[in-house]
């Protein structure tokens, strides 16, 4: 059953068997006099890829940038693997900001920098390794995200788009973080690229355990590999849960974004619970 945006707040670590990664709590955000977001509620759980989405100019990255404390809330409480910012030291907060990966949108790759020495940013500015070493380890995360050894050299300039996107991925995966935050992963891509992209975050959050939060527009993702989505609207999280959940949910954007005509061209109406079930049983 979809959840609520008049849900009760859950005050433990745990839903149900499930253990909460990011806990959002009646977080409010406004610039001046406009409120963005309204006593916003979200959970998203260890393991799951959590799809982001919500019409154009409704705050999405707005809140991805608030949990990440690169934007400021006016009120709400907002945890993290089971920790709160505000309640933390400096050397705890670098330690909890290790256990957390982010792709921008468009990459953010540093334009003067190789791609080797843009996934060796976050481990300077954390870690304390000797140069070898951190040469090891970006040729790891290069191979990791299926980018050529040879990229290791390149500078952003020489990469195509979607070489962007994975060398920003393996930044994102630099220090083997739990939870990944991914804003638009697959904009800009062609259909080929993002199908692509789309496989090897699922692939990575197997292989490595990874909880995903991405924000996107893209309903491709939304049936392939989102486990849950929650749709953003009127200030707050309207609903949350599978897809199901979202075909079913009674609000005129949200049937319409789900039952649209691009959305009927990937999962026609009266084939979707075939597709789903196809998709779910090849996990």
């Amino acid at each position: 059953m979809a959840d609520d945006v008049d849900q009760q707040p859950i005050e433990t670590s745990k839903n149900g068997n499930r253990d909460v990664v990011l806990s959002a709590r009646d977080v409010t955000v406004a610039f001046g006099p406009k409120v963005v977001l309204d006593k916003l509620n979200l959970d998203i759980y260890r393991g799951e890829i959590l799809g982001f989405v919500g019409a154009s100019g409704t705050g999405k990255s707005v809140l991805m940038r608030t949990v990440l404390r690169l934007l400021p809330r006016r009120s709400g409480t907002i945890k993290i693997l089971g920790q709160d910012f505000d309640e933390l030291d400096e050397p705890e907060r670098n330690a909890l900001d290790m256990r957390l990966g982010v792709l921008f949108q468009q990459g953010a790759l540093f334009s003067s920098l190789t791609v080797k020495e843009n996934i060796q940013v976050p481990m300077r500015e954390y870690l304390d390794l000797p140069a070898s070493l951190m040469d090891e380890l970006a040729h790891l995360k290069i191979r990791m995200v299926g980018l050529a050894a040879d990229a290791a050299d390149k500078y952003p300039s020489e990469l195509s788009g979607g070489m962007i996107k994975r060398a920003a991925l393996a930044r994102a995966l630099a220090l083997d973080p739990e939870l990944v935050f991914l804003d638009e992963p697959t904009s800009g891509l062609d259909p080929i690229g993002a199908a692509e992209f789309d496989e090897l975050i699922a692939n990575l959050r197997d292989s490595l355990g990874l909880t995903v939060y991405m924000v996107t527009h893209d309903l491709d993702s939304l049936f392939s590999v989102c486990d849950r989505i929650a749709v953003l609207g009127k200030k707050r999280v309207m609903v949350e849960g599978t897809i199901d959940d979202m075909l079913a949910y009674d609000d005129p954007w949200v049937q319409a974004y789900f039952k649209g005509k691009r959305a009927r061209s990937i999962v026609p109406q009266d084939d979707a619970p075939a597709a789903r079930a196809q998709h779910d049983s090849g996990k």
